[in-house]
This record gives C-alpha cells, sequence and structure tokens, in this order.
C-alpha cells in the first residue's frame, strides 16, 4: 500500500512520522512528495498536492501537513475520493483547506472528521499532530480500515479553491496560483481555454513575450509563456527567475494580452530577441 507525506516539516520531522506509520503498517510503502513547502504555506502546500496525487495508484494514502493551527479548535480529517474511472484516493489533513483541491481533482469527495481517539499515539501532543494523529490514521486506513471508522462525515469543511483563469476576446484574466522552485510563475489560466500558437507574441505587465513550447527556445536570460506540466498557462525566464523579473507573488493579478499573432513554420529553431 502506497502511503505519500507532504509537509512544511523540513528534513527531520518526517522520520517519526515514518516510524509511526511502519509500527501500524510494516509494508508500507512511503513516498515523500515534498517536505520543503514553504513554513505555514497552505496554499503552495494544496497545490503541489493536487498536482501530484493523481499520478498515484487507487488506494493510496494521502498524509499532508501544513498546520498552522495545530494544537488549536482546528479539525483534523479523513476525505475519500473517487475517480470517475472506479478509482480510490484517501487523503489525511488538518481542516485548512489544504487537501481540497487535490480531493477535487480525483473526482467527487466524502469528508469525515477524525474524533476516534483510539486511533491517536496513546499521549497526542499538542504541537506535532503529524506524529501522533494523521500518520497513524492513515496507516490504519492502509491496512483497509474503513474511513468511517474515523469519525462522522461532515459537511462544513473549510475549502481552498485556486479559482479559473477568463478569457475575454484576446485577453486572459488570472492569478498567480504557484511559484515553482526555479521562480516559474503557474497561473490559474487552464490550457483548456488558450488558443495562442506556438509563436505568438503575448503582453505582461507592458513586456512582449513569446508563446513557446518549451524554455529553452529563447534566449537565457529572455522571458517567455507556455503550458507547463500541470496544464496550466506558466510565465517563465530562460534559466531565470520569472517572479523577480515580473515582481510577482502568490495570489497577484496577472493579466496576459496576445497582441500579435506571428507564427513560425518551425519555431523550434527560432530564438526571439525580446523588445521591451
Amino acid at each position: 500500500m502506497v502511503i505519500t507525506l507532504l509537509s512544511d516539516f523540513g528534513d527531520v520531522y518526517p522520520a517519526s512520522m515514518k516510524g509511526v506509520i511502519f509500527g501500524i503498517n510494516p509494508d508500507a510503502n512511503i513516498v515523500d512528495i515534498s517536505h520543503s513547502i514553504p513554513r505555514h504555506n497552505i496554499r503552495t502546500g494544496a497545490f503541489v498536492l493536487m498536482t501530484c496525487a493523481k499520478y498515484f495508484p487507487t488506494s493510496t494514502v494521502h498524509i499532508a501537513v501544513v498546520d498552522p493551527g495545530v494544537g488549536t479548535k482546528r479539525r483534523p480529517i479523513a476525505v475519500r475520493a473517487h475517480s470517475p474511472g472506479g478509482g480510490i484516493h484517501f487523503f489525511i489533513s488538518p481542516d485548512n483547506g489544504l487537501l481540497i483541491p487535490a480531493a477535487r481533482s480525483i473526482g467527487k469527495f466524502e469528508v469525515y472528521e477524525i474524533t476516534n481517539r483510539d486511533l491517536f499515539r496513546k499521549i497526542p501532543s499538542h504541537t506535532f499532530h503529524g506524529r501522533d494523529i494523521f500518520a497513524p490514521v492513515g496507516a490504519y486506513i492502509s491496512m483497509g480500515m474503513g474511513i468511517e471508522e474515523v469519525g462522522a462525515e461532515i459537511f462544513d469543511f473549510i475549502d481552498l479553491d485556486f479559482g479559473t483563469g477568463i478569457k475575454t476576446e484576446e485577453t486572459f484574466l488570472g492569478k498567480v496560483i504557484f511559484i515553482d522552485p526555479f521562480g516559474n510563475i503557474v497561473t490559474n489560466i487552464s490550457s483548456d481555454i488558450i488558443d495562442f500558437k506556438y509563436g505568438d507574441i503575448l503582453e505582461i505587465e507592458g513586456i512582449k513575450i513569446p508563446f513557446l513550447n518549451s524554455y529553452g527556445f529563447c534566449k537565457e536570460g529572455e522571458p517567455l509563456a507556455l503550458i507547463g506540466s500541470q496544464g496550466y498557462l506558466e510565465i517563465a525566464v530562460n534559466q531565470g527567475n520569472a517572479s523577480r523579473f515580473f515582481n510577482k507573488k502568490i495570489d497577484d493579478e496577472i493579466i496576459v494580452i496576445g497582441i500579435n499573432k506571428y507564427h513560425v513554420p518551425n519555431s523550434k529553431q527560432v530564438f526571439y530577441t525580446i523588445n521591451t
């Protein structure tokens, strides 16, 4: 059984979570999605979980802990998500919106409040629910325990929605929903509504940039737009940092204008000089 872990813990605390999991399910196959989520950044954690979870096999248990409210009245929750193809994913986390985008990306889902203290470690710490509540609950579910045993189903869970970019004629309005470790800006403008072709010229923050199919098709240090691996419009700088170049951070508005349909028959062979 696969169990994934995601947190903002860094490289020390996850080891004790794994120890608890192996103590309950010695056959667990634990995969670290990331423990480098920026401290307390629920939105970044939610995006990373959303874009990774769907690639794991059915019955995977995802334990995600970005928990600035640990020890307060915020609830621990467990979620069962059903994919249209019949697959099931389980998610365990605090009730702060962290796992809802991931569950929604799988399909229909149900949310349960974790109240069954028999599943916790004997004396749970007030400051490390990842080890004492979420890890053991996830381990028991990975062993086949029904999710209903954690507690009652709830409907007033905290939601988190990245929103959807919109198109008006040749203008796209969206928000920055993720900045990756390279400084690439991921927007909430889905590839489903984009009709640019490679070689088109766009305008962002008054700067003209090409729409290309990957980073290396413009010169080092020059900006470009592309469809990233998550399926959203991404703004990048070849071997540079787009978030600094455009002075953008998560949740900032972004406006993309298609100003010139400049199609090149083989854009892979063309390098662009950007005039700003």
